[in-house]
């Protein structure tokens, strides 16, 4: 499966390939994001000039997560560089269901909201799809309300969950093509995996789900012209479940006496496939870019006296 990536490397694969001892493309996260960062600030600034208001994220985070905490506020500095008004409710660890729902309530009846976001995880007493749920399924700039859930898999428009939309946003820019290829997707969760199969799926590539009952994981996995790894288990993705020549997503971060490292082998993955992601500066900043371009995309459309 040849491709030219965005900087035009060209990608190896098939007879004449390269040497499997040489090292792949690299797909880099950072540098497309930063292109749709700059896409969804022009978006944000036409808007503007037509005398709109800017689009504007409410982030809700409940508890004292740290991680949670560096995470919204990333986002709010993302927002704050592309001209998206970014507005932060917090409520304590010990909030009562009753409060977060008043509060997405009174987001979704808010016009000036453009996109809600609530952080996740949620604290133990609170059922996150609940909530999730109560959020208006046009704010739903995360995407994983059941409504745009089911909305992906009828193949109808909708916001799409970020980290996939972001994967494929990367692909596409990167030159990699899905039509007619084998994906393999190691992961099942409804954050990543499914809706990443959907989007598949809707780009005619013929999908593989694995997950944890997978009989010969690195069998199914060979078979695969793009195979993105998001099961949260480090380094689970080795040279054996590679086919030489694939494509390869890396889903998953995290935090090791090695420093960040992702659910590949990196270095190993590196000698045999044709394009990989890095850990970090592969999917991560396209999750956040996708975020910002979802809450431009959720403003109601302009009408006729705007344009």
């Amino acid at each position: 499966m040849g491709f030219t990536n965005v900087y035009g490397v060209p990608g190896r694969s098939g007879a004449g390939a390269e040497s499997p001892r040489a090292r792949a493309v690299l797909l880099d996260g950072r540098a497309v994001a930063a292109t749709l960062r700059e896409e969804t600030a022009a978006a944000v600034a036409a808007l503007r000039a037509r005398g709109r208001e800017a689009p504007a994220l409410a982030t809700i985070l409940v508890g004292e997560d740290p991680a949670s905490h560096v995470y919204v506020a990333a986002k709010h500095r993302a927002c704050e560089a592309v001209g998206i008004r970014s507005l932060d409710h917090r409520l304590p660890g010990d909030v009562e269901g009753e409060r977060l729902a008043e509060l997405i309530g009174s987001l979704n009846a808010d016009d000036a909201v453009s996109g809600i976001l609530l952080q996740l995880p949620l604290p133990s007493q609170l059922e996150a799809s609940e909530f999730i749920d109560l959020i208006d399924v046009g704010k739903d700039v995360d995407g994983l309300t059941t409504a745009n859930a089911g909305q992906l898999w009828r193949q109808r428009d909708g916001l799409r969950p970020c980290t996939p939309a972001g994967i494929i946003e990367l692909l596409d820019r990167c030159g990699v093509p899905i039509a007619g290829r084998h994906a393999v997707v190691v992961g099942r969760s409804d954050l990543v995996g499914r809706p990443l199969a959907g989007l598949l799926l809707r780009r005619d590539a013929t999908v593989t789900i694995c997950h944890r009952h997978t009989a010969d994981l690195p069998a199914v996995c060979r078979g695969a012209d793009i195979l993105v790894a998001a099961c949260g288990i480090p380094r689970l993705i080795g040279v054996e479940h590679v086919r030489p020549g694939a494509v390869v997503v890396d889903v998953g971060i995290t935090r090791t006496d090695d420093g960040l490292v992702g659910d590949v082998d990196f270095d190993a993955v590196a000698t045999v496939a044709a394009a990989i992601t890095p850990v970090p500066g592969g999917v991560g900043p396209m999750t956040i870019a996708l975020l910002l371009a979802n809450t431009v995309a959720a403003l109601p459309s302009t009408t006729d006296k705007d344009r």
